[in-house]
């Protein structure tokens, strides 16, 4: 493999356009998948975790996730169902011509680390795992009460027609941001899959670290869940959901474990 330097597409498994970022050396791969309602620009290079990688020798791939960014944004909920974004993450690595076991890393931020939970213990091709911006609520159920409940609010012809001001202002910054809240919508209404303790314990094969901002009270305890995959450590950074992924302290953490992480697997 080669590395490149700007934005990339491939078709993915069903045909639709993946957006991606290539930059780096030749080093060891490194993959970020972002959040949602993100795009890989705004997780990844403008808080400089992308530069930080890249500055420790990687090659670093960052999708833009199916329904956001400049990958295709289709509004059938069809499109997102079915691990489709896990299906996404595999054709990405065929698409690159990764064959080599065990020599990709891969860090994930909210929706990123719940898909990268359900991809990474059928891919013998990654052998480093960082789960950002998730805690024990992606293994306990309770996401389940939320499931679909955005989905309405965010296919609204008109903003001003939603009563819930909270709501009323996610859809409006959605929108502010770039985002086509129609394909946000339809991924809502697909809902995403939380991993099953098999997939967890599949996660046990690599080295894990679930890495959460110290303010960050959606997702529920790191350790919590670390505590549920085997050998995972946990830690914590400044910062809440959005903004514990712009400290520079989470990038840092992320450089550190994937080089301490290489080493290991090196060592004699």
């Amino acid at each position: 493999m080669t590395a490149g330097d700007g934005l990339g597409r491939y078709d993915s498994f069903d045909g639709r356009a993946i957006a991606y970022l290539d930059t780096g050396g030749p080093g060891p791969l490194t993959v970020l998948l972002h959040g949602f309602a993100s795009h890989h620009a705004e997780t990844w290079v403008e808080p400089g975790t992308v530069a930080a990688l890249v500055a420790a020798g990687r090659r670093v791939i960052a999708p833009d996730a199916r329904g956001h960014g400049r990958s295709a944004r289709p509004h059938e909920v069809e499109a997102y169902a079915d691990d489709a974004m896990v299906h996404d993450a595999r054709a990405l690595l065929d698409h690159l011509g990764v064959t080599e076991p065990r020599s990709v890393e891969v860090a994930g931020y909210s929706m990123g680390s719940v898909v990268s939970t359900r991809w990474v213990p059928g891919d013998d091709r990654v052998r480093a795992l960082v789960l950002g911006g998730v805690g024990d609520h992606v293994a306990d159920g309770s996401r389940a009460a939320i499931r679909g409940k955005l989905a309405k609010y965010l296919a609204a012809d008109d903003p001003a027609t939603i009563r819930n001001a909270w709501l009323r202002g996610i859809r409006i910054e959605f929108e502010a941001r770039g985002n086509d809240c129609r394909a946000l919508a339809a991924l809502d209404a697909a809902g995403q899959d939380d991993p099953t303790a098999e997939h967890l314990a599949g996660l046990g094969a690599v080295p894990v670290l679930v890495l959460t901002g110290a303010e960050d009270s959606l997702v529920g305890a790191p350790e919590a869940l670390a505590g549920r995959i085997p050998g995972a450590r946990s830690r914590t950074v400044p910062g809440d959901h959005p903004e514990a992924m712009k400290h520079p302290d989470f990038g840092a953490a992320v450089v550190e474990f994937v080089t301490a992480t290489a080493n290991e697997v090196a060592a004699p």
